[in-house]
């Protein structure tokens, strides 16, 4: 098996989160003991301790979602980094942390009590719904959160599902960006960039994030879509590209919008924006016929032939600092952290290596290639 070497390397040196996710999800051999014993480790790992005491009465987590760091203590203290924390640890679904959290994401009293703490998030709440074809709103964020936490099937994001697909089918529809926007010149602003309308459709994070973990949307034909949209848009766009979302007379930017191509992974030492974390992702909604996913697969393959160890080519001490801050905590643009801390090499091999193992797993996942 091609994969040995990884697991006996990770079985061997991880940490609790990790053993837990390969024992549950790659090698599923879990009794329903052992798997609560593992479970009970990643409950007491330092992160979702700090996650867990910033749970409120109402059920909702921190302050806020993608909000104003000046009123946190932590930037886990926050609704969008708990929930991708509480997604990336694989949390139940059916534990009380998530069903509360969710109730408090679908109860808008909660929801408009939780923002209306500042001015600016009393006028961002109250304009939650607008932006969605394209990321340039709060109900973005809280559709994605309730897919990354398992309850994207749900009647309540089913609607959002739809979009997020429509968003992806949008692009086999243009030939370049210059299709869909508009650049006005004679603004006076410092970031003066082409714009798109409220209610056009664009893909952005959030959009992926979505349609990665839910299944209402899957059938042969839309993976083909999805696949066929994402080596379409690596085709058209170009690393210069930025834009922003008109929304009445104010300009936004939206919520990291595909406009550039994505990158294939590369161990070499990198900074493109949650790349390993964006090609999970893209693997999970098209696998190999995404281009950039096979070309990730091959790279991957190659660099575990010798011993198992997926490993990344530091050329400074400058690098691996930026490498291991970009990986210091779940939040939106950063990288998907499953070790405690990486003050060892060690930690940051399994981090990678557990990414090359579920890359190829979810490659040759069945659930991803056809419709449920």
């Amino acid at each position: 098996m091609f994969l040995s070497n990884p697991i006996d390397y990770l079985l061997e040196n991880a940490g609790d989160v990790i053993k837990y996710r390969l024992h549950k999800e790659i090698l599923k051999d879990l009794s329903k003991t052992e798997e609560e014993n593992l479970l009970e480790k990643v409950l007491q790992t330092p992160y979702y301790k700090l996650v867990e005491s910033f749970v409120k009465p109402n059920g909702y987590i921190g302050i806020g979602m993608h909000s104003w760091d000046m009123f946190k203590e932590t930037p886990l203290q926050d609704g969008e980094a708990a929930a991708r924390l509480l997604s990336i640890y694989a949390i139940p679904k059916e534990s009380s942390i998530i069903r509360n959290f969710i109730h408090a994401l679908r109860n808008s009293d909660i929801m408009e009590e939780e923002f209306s703490y500042y001015k600016p998030e009393i006028d961002r709440f109250e304009n939650r719904f607008l932006g969605l074809n394209n990321g340039g709103g709060l109900m973005v964020l809280i559709y994605a959160c309730q897919a990354l936490l398992g309850y994207g099937d749900d009647n309540e994001v089913k609607p959002f599902v739809k979009v997020s697909y429509r968003a992806f089918e949008r692009i086999m529809q243009i030939d370049s960006l210059e299709d869909i926007t508009t650049y006005n010149p004679k603004l006076k602003k410092k970031y003066n960039y082409p714009y798109i309308e409220q209610d056009e459709y664009f893909p952005c994070q959030y959009h992926l994030e979505t349609l990665a973990h839910t299944n209402s949307w899957r059938s042969k034909e839309n993976i083909d879509t999805m696949a066929n949209a994402m080596n379409h848009l690596c085709k058209i766009m170009r690393d210069d590209n930025n834009i922003h979302v008109k929304i009445g007379s104010r300009y936004y930017s939206p919520l990291w919008a595909y406009v550039k191509p994505f990158k294939p992974f590369t161990t070499k030492v990198t900074f493109d924006v949650a790349l390993r974390k964006t090609i999970t992702h893209l693997a999970m909604v098209g696998g190999r016929k995404i281009d950039v996913v096979k070309q990730s697969a091959d790279i991957v393959k190659e660099a575990l032939a010798n011993d198992g160890i997926l490993r990344v080519e530091f050329e400074s001490h400058y690098q691996k600092k930026r490498f291991k801050d970009n990986m210091k905590f779940p939040e939106p643009y950063s990288e998907i952290s499953l070790e405690v801390n990486y003050k060892t090499n060690t930690a940051i091999w399994c981090e990678l290596t557990f990414w090359a193992v579920q890359l190829l797993s979810i490659l040759d996942d069945k659930k991803y290639k056809h419709n449920h």
